[in-house]
């Protein structure tokens, strides 16, 4: 399928690895240039070297933590009048209800709602004035089914969801149309980070900590980045135009619920 976006522009946020980089890559295979984002510039540059040479697009890169007004602001200034925006961001650490105070709170805040917030309100104004643009922002299951352990990522992810909510309506008459994907469990250092901890804390290796969580999917595996990345590219095609406000879920299934 022709996504009818050669040409555009993307900026996409923590893009060196991961799900932020199946977005990458799927944005490039559809033809866009992009800009691409993430703090370790080892990392990104290889990455953008790598999309540069299948692709053949151009990719400018920003090393840069976006969290910040600094980061933001570099970022901002490679942009130029970007088409589309990718917002995504790591997560917070896990914990119990008791281990956060105001400050722990605030770092995410700033990580997984502000900062979205504050590029969307940078990039809009002019995909508004040319009566086109896109933004999707990789958020959580978490933000359908919370995860008590991530309450820190449910709080902030949740109140990014409910900004969205009525800025997509709003803008959507000016052609610029807004939507999240929300990840389950797909096979990125996440993940791994997460089996490893599974596997410490139960005394088991690796490989039955994964079993015993693909158990828990219906579609009994883990996503892959590179769907994840076509179903991101899609949202951000002219095909995606009455698709607002939404929140998509890609987790094979994991989350249990009717609507």
């Amino acid at each position: 399928m022709d996504l009818g976006i050669k040409g555009k522009r993307a900026v996409v946020c923590a893009s060196s690895k991961g799900l932020g980089r199946g977005c990458a890559e799927a944005l490039a295979e559809a033809g866009c240039d992009l800009v691409l984002n993430a703090r370790g510039a080892d990392a990104l540059e290889d990455t953008a070297a790598h999309i540069r040479k299948v692709y053949g697009v151009d990719v400018a890169t920003v090393a840069a933590d976006v969290a910040t007004e600094d980061g933001r602001g570099r970022l901002l200034a490679a942009a130029g009048d970007a088409d589309i925006l990718v917002n995504n961001a790591g997560g917070p650490p896990p914990g119990m209800w008791s281990d956060w105070d105001r400050d722990d709170f605030i770092r995410a805040l700033d990580a997984n709602m502000l900062a979205p917030i504050a590029l969307i309100k940078a990039l809009m104004p002019a995909m508004m004035d040319r009566g086109w643009g896109r933004v999707v922002n990789i958020t959580s299951v978490s933000v359908k089914s919370p995860i008590p352990q991530l309450g820190l990522s449910n709080a902030a992810r949740t109140g990014l969801t409910g900004y969205v909510a009525g800025t997509a309506r709003q803008v959507a008459p000016n052609g610029v149309i807004i939507n999240n994907l929300l990840p389950g469990i797909h096979a990125t250092d996440r993940a791994t980070s997460l089996d490893s901890g599974v596997a410490k804390a139960q005394g088991i290796d690796m490989a039955t900590a994964q079993a015993q969580r693909e158990a828990t999917i219906p579609a009994r595996r883990y996503g892959t980045p590179q769907e994840f990345g076509a179903m991101c590219a899609f949202l951000c095609s002219q095909h995606a135009g009455f698709i607002v406000g939404q929140n998509i879920l890609l987790d094979g299934g994991a989350t249990n619920a009717t609507f």
